[in-house]
């Protein structure tokens, strides 16, 4: 059960030889809810790059996955996964039929397996088996198994893939040198320097022990009893560490449901102290299993319970200060059978997986996946791009370069996302064409910058007066110490309503004109008023006829019924009169009901004398006869209703300035 963190670390770092990564790329700690993120590239010339925006975050709530039992377990006691080239594979070992299983997972961790089964490997599997490591060393693959339960049958056994783990392994058991373990438990393998350790816990002995290989894996270990370091009540699983150069193992005790902290030092082969720092919150319940891993820089171990079929996760701050903290995640709605073996937890891009085997012989897959709330979720340009998340929490960024190849860096970075802070703001709002309006903002030690400098009297403070003269958007961007900063918009929406009363005219006496110009506004709910009525056909319309009987200055209002403000504007139209001319219709129907149209006579209301108005039919016989401008013929001779056909007229008269007026013309009487 191996959970060494000097091998796996976002990625299989030993794996792909990949070079430590160095800030890669820059990010604010701390920003806002909405606010962009920008994000600066250190890197150059890579020849592949993968940011993921929105990766999987150890301190999220998992995905727990049972995953069924089609896998040939048989009292699995053991699973690790590794990523061998571009494929994942996990190791199992049957504590009941002596076996050792291979999932092949392909290309992807949310593969199902498909299964391997190298049965007992040339009869070297442990008795009763109990931990399995992987270790890649020199570009070759080994796999290590212990097992047993007494001095007479406890061994470590060491299967060679050799360049790769697709390959049938060959395997060695080692048996038990000096018969000084018993019942081992947590294996654990790594080079120092030039020698090679292993590691495990005796559960019946309470006891650390120590495999020197010295210079060669492949030699015979040397085993050596630390004795009961941290105070081990029945250890099940063990799980190492590097922080800040020291080498870390932490001990699950099943006896008192407790967690040891052996500390290594700088070197595997020094003399160890350690601690018992008891059950972490009181959420260990005869832990069975326990993964450690190292991500974006914190430390977390997962353990599993064999008692409560629970899985939970242990913070680390430190191991020099600081108090560890528990979570406890439950069985995940029975995801969790009983489990007997969590393996390391392995980044694949984005997500994160570990698997754990069960008493039932069921897997579970434990999945923190990649989160869905950046406006971008991956990318695959140098220049990454910015990223919005829409929801407060710690988010996970992860870049990738070069990928596959000998000179991959791998680093991510956690950016904590706030809520928008508390502010009071002015609400979207509608002002008329012409006029101002008052905007404010007031948010907790927040600085202001409005924008865009735009019929606005200050961009700093807390209130500005605007008078945009179209519908505009002004934004304030508020800027916190804590790195936060909120650009948030006010709507001001300009009413433009516009009266077009037409041009200025003049316009013969006695004849009409339509008023009103092409432009007032009438897509909407207006009101049109025209003042005075004198001499319209209608003051509620965009275009009434005038027929003046004098010069007149009409006032054309139009007012916006859509909202509560009422936004109106005003224009004017000079009807000038001008008496130059006789004016008089060339037909009319003495018999129609239409006013104007049954009679004919002068249309002219500025004529102030008038000498004669004559009719006469087509014989010359005159048929009416007035001085009076106002009066006109009905169309009866003597009472009788006159022929329809052609009349002829003539008149003469003066105008209001004096100008003497003659003219004839003809009529058509109409029936």
């Amino acid at each position: 059960m191996r959970k060494c963190l000097l091998f796996v670390a976002l990625l299989i770092v030993s794996q792909l030889n990949i070079l430590k990564a160095q800030n890669l790329f820059d990010a604010p700690d701390t920003v806002c809810v909405r606010q962009p993120v920008y994000l600066t590239n250190n890197t150059t010339n890579a020849s592949s790059y993968y940011w993921g925006f929105c990766s999987g975050y150890l301190t999220n709530t998992p995905v727990l996955t049972n995953q069924g039992k089609g896998f040939s377990f048989n009292g699995p006691a053991g699973i690790e996964i590794a990523k061998d080239g571009g494929n994942y594979y996990g190791f199992v070992a049957n504590q009941y039929s002596s076996e050792l299983l291979r999932l092949d997972y392909g290309n992807s961790l949310t593969n199902i397996p498909t299964v391997t089964n190298f049965g007992n490997v040339e009869g070297t599997l442990p008795d009763s088996v109990s931990s399995i490591y992987i270790i890649q060393d020199s570009s070759k693959w080994y796999v290590f198994v212990a097992g047993g339960t007494s001095a007479g049958n406890a061994s470590v056994a060491r299967y060679d893939f050799r360049n790769t783990l697709a390959n049938t392994p060959s395997g060695v058991n080692f048996g038990n040198p000096g018969g000084l373990m018993e019942a081992p438990r947590g294996l654990f393998v790594a080079s120092d320097g030039f020698n090679y350790y292993g590691y495990l816990v005796d559960q019946q002995k309470d006891e650390l022990i120590r495999l020197n290989f010295g210079n060669n894996i492949s030699f015979t270990p040397i085993i050596t009893t630390l004795g009961n370091v941290g105070s081990l009540s029945g250890p099940s699983d063990m799980a190492a560490v590097m922080d800040a150069g020291n080498w870390y193992f932490l001990v699950t005790n099943e006896t008192n449901s407790s967690l040891s902290v052996l500390d290594m030092g700088t070197g595997l082969s020094g003399t160890p102290t350690g601690a018992n720092v008891g059950n972490v919150d009181g959420k260990l319940f005869g832990p069975s299993a326990i993964s450690v891993i190292k991500d974006c820089g914190s430390t977390y171990a997962f353990i599993t319970d064999y008692v409560s079929s629970e899985l939970t996760r242990i913070d680390i701050p430190s191991f020099t200060g600081g108090t560890f903290s528990a979570h406890l995640y439950g069985t995940g709605s029975g995801a969790f059978i009983n489990p007997a073996g969590l393996s390391n937890v392995m980044r694949m891009g984005d997500q994160l997986y570990a698997y754990a085997t069960n008493a039932d012989n069921s897997l579970t897959q434990v999945g923190f996946p990649q989160c869905t709330n950046s406006s971008v979720a991956s990318s695959n340009t140098a220049t990454p791009p910015s990223v919005i998340y829409n929801a407060p929490g710690t988010y996970t960024v992860y870049l990738a370069v070069d990928e596959g190849l000998p000179t991959m860096s791998v680093e991510c970075k956690q950016i904590t996302v706030l809520p928008i802070p508390k502010m009071n703001i002015s609400n979207d709002t509608t002002i008329c064409q012409g006029d101002s309006i008052n905007l404010f903002i007031q948010s907790y030690q927040a600085k202001y910058l409005w924008h865009p400098y735009y019929n606005i009297d200050d961009t700093t403070g807390l209130k500005v007066k605007v008078w945009p003269t179209y519908s505009n958007a002004y934004y304030v961007t508020l800027t916190y110490p804590n790195g936060c900063i909120v650009d948030t918009p006010i709507h001001v929406n300009v009413s433009k309503v516009v009266a077009d009363a037409g041009p200025d005219r003049v316009l013969a006496d006695g004849s009409s004109t339509v008023l009103g110009g092409p432009l007032t506004s009438t897509n909407g709910n207006f009101m049109y008023t025209w003042t005075p009525g004198q001499y319209l056909s209608n003051t509620m319309i965009t275009n009434p006829v005038a027929t003046p009987l004098q010069d007149m200055t009409y006032y054309l209002q139009v007012t916006e019924l859509n909202d509560t403000l009422h936004c109106a504007a005003i224009d004017t139209v000079v009807v000038h009169l001008s008496c130059e001319d006789l004016v008089l219709p060339n037909a009319f129907a003495p018999e129609t009901n239409v006013a104007g149209q049954n009679r004919f006579g002068l249309l002219n209301k500025q004529i102030i004398k008038l000498n004669y108005f004559n009719i006469y039919d087509r014989w010359g016989k005159q048929v009416f006869s007035t001085t009076d401008p106002t009066k006109q013929w009905d169309g009866k001779i003597n009472g009788d209703p006159a022929a329809v056909g052609v009349y002829v007229w003539e008149a003469d008269g003066f105008c209001t300035t004096g100008q003497r007026l003659t003219k004839k013309g003809n009529v058509t009487l109409l029936r």
